[in-house]
């Protein structure tokens, strides 16, 4: 065993863990020092399990303790920070461990009362003033894993280069067992009541009379939920009993995640037995929300792009003139053209909710296609399932008491801009090599058309621009085609947008027909890439 190993082992607090890495061969022991979990999207993610590059209460200690450094670095020195957990494998302890750290470090500990969705957090952080927020979460990632969200600026997400500069301060610190930790007591369900109470004013109109169907996918959302939704006068709301309780073992999907396939098959049949109106599926931390909706005589889940851009328009009809809605660049141009009819402005940034919330001044709202949005950025800066659901609710009542739907709303999108379809090709690598390799073929040799139609190419990463990133897009007549490496996972994502002309209602059906089939040449090309 090497000396990094042993002084690691020597420190970690945790006896599982230490036992745990004891018992491993050379080979395995070396995997778990290869490198230590860095900062991705908002935080740390990784399995729990011991050693630096995995999630365990020595990691979170020392993570935290560089944190405080660059707090206390950075004027921050004795303020509030928030501390919030969700119900996976092992976050008790690390939101324990957290809090201990920074109060032993001299700060002001918000430690939350129990398992609750992120948003809840973000709220806080904001509500009370907080210079920073930690969330153990590992949203909806596989059972095996969890996370380390951190929040600064009011409760955004952390940016670089904050992470960077953690990261550093966590580097010069000596083991886990030697950083100071005090005993922390949860406070009470005040900011929860008030989280709660700003979600029931989202509502403008005043129909409540529909019914829906609610699963929080055996997350940390249902309670919060039911408890919103109720305040803001929606009670006829049915759950799926077996996805209700939180479990961090999600026993009855194979991937915890509302867009995968068969997630939301349970939802959908209790929508279409209690005859609903509407069904929504959170995901496990209630950061995200996917929407159900009957469509004939059957049941469907509407894409982000769908619930994105209907979300913002309801937002605009009693946000100031000028205000500002945003999304990202793998989003549908929809928003695009839809916020200038509606007086309002709009912002394209890179993914992420770091970046959205960050668009500009006068921000109504955001959202990214995988079913994020911030609906209620004066309140949460960031993504909430909850909040939208809430919103989702009243458009689809508000709809419903003139008849309507939000497919209708749909149609007229399509006649008014044009019909938007888009589509996802996400292909697993094992090796994230092979991506890198993918990608610079792509940027060596571009296609000047795809699938008969010419198009222009556009590499981000060479961009003048804040848009600058590792991804290209082709745009043509009717073709957009985004392609960049996952953020969080070995996956390459092409984002693929089809828009077809409608000049009238009668050329709608066509117009859907032609745009689907054209999304499956896209498809094609994709997965050839």
């Amino acid at each position: 065993m090497n000396r990094a190993a042993q002084e690691w082992i020597n420190s970690d607090p945790d006896p599982a863990t230490r036992r745990e890495l004891e018992s491993l061969s050379e080979h395995e022991l070396a995997e778990r020092f290869s490198a230590p979990l860095t900062f991705g999207t908002a935080g740390l993610r990784g399995p729990v399990r011991g050693g630096p590059n995995g999630m365990n209460v020595a990691v979170v200690i020392r993570t935290t303790a560089g944190l405080a450094a660059w707090l206390n670095t950075h004027g921050h020195s004795g303020t509030r920070i928030v501390v919030g957990r969700d119900a996976r494998h092992g976050s008790e302890a690390f939101a324990t461990a957290g809090a201990e750290v920074l109060a032993a470090a001299g700060f002001a500990v918000t430690f939350l009362p129990r398992p609750l969705p992120t948003p809840v957090l973000a709220f806080a952080v904001r509500a009370l003033g907080a210079s920073a927020g930690i969330q153990i979460t590992a949203s909806h990632n596989p059972a095996a894993d969890n996370g380390y969200k951190v929040y600064l600026d009011g409760g955004s997400q952390l940016v670089s280069p904050a992470d960077r500069e953690i990261e550093s301060a966590i580097a010069k610190l000596g083991g886990a067992s030697s950083i100071a930790r005090t005993p922390v007591t949860a406070v009470g369900n005040s900011v929860i009541e008030n989280y709660v109470r700003r979600a029931a004013t989202l509502p403008h109109g005043r129909a409540r009379n529909i019914r829906i169907a609610l699963t929080p996918l055996h997350g940390v959302g249902g309670d919060t939920a039911l408890a919103a939704l109720d305040a803001a006068g929606f009670t006829d709301v049915h759950v799926v009993a077996e996805q209700f309780d939180p479990d961090p073992d999600f026993p009855t999907v194979a991937f915890p995640n509302p867009e995968e396939p068969g997630a939301t098959d349970a939802l959908l049949e209790l929508a279409d037995t209690v005859n609903a109106d509407l069904a929504i599926a959170l995901d496990p931390d209630a950061d995200r929300c996917a929407v159900g909706i009957r469509d004939g005589d059957e049941w469907r889940m509407l894409r982000g792009d769908e619930t994105g851009v209907l979300l913002a328009d309801h937002v605009l009809t009693t946000a100031p003139p000028n205000s500002l809605v945003a999304t990202t660049i793998v989003s549908s141009t929809l928003l695009s053209k839809l916020a200038p009819t509606r007086s309002a402005r709009f912002a394209c940034t890179l993914t992420g909710f770091k970046w959205l919330t960050r668009a500009g001044d006068g921000l109504a709202y955001a959202y990214e296609e995988a079913i994020g949005h911030c609906v209620d950025p004066g309140a949460v800066r960031d993504k909430d399932g909850i909040s939208a659901a809430v919103l989702v609710a009243d458009l689809v009542a508000t709809l419903a008491e003139t008849g309507r739907t939000v497919l209708d709303v749909l149609d007229d999108y399509a006649l008014e801009f044009g019909y938007h379809h888009g589509d996802q090709v996400s292909r697993r690598l094992d090796d994230v090599a092979d991506i890198n390799t993918i990608m610079d073929r792509v940027r060596s040799n571009p296609p000047s058309e795809i699938c008969g139609e010419a198009v222009v190419f556009e590499d981000l990463a060479t961009a003048d621009s804040p848009l600058r990133t590792d991804a290209v897009v082709f745009t043509g007549a009717t073709t957009r085609i985004v392609v960049r490496p996952s953020g969080t996972e070995p996956k390459l994502k092409c984002y693929l947008e089809v828009v077809i002309p409608v000049a009238n209602r009668s050329e709608l059906a066509g117009a859907q027909a032609a745009a689907k089939a054209r999304t499956t040449q896209l498809r094609a090309f994709a997965e050839d890439l």
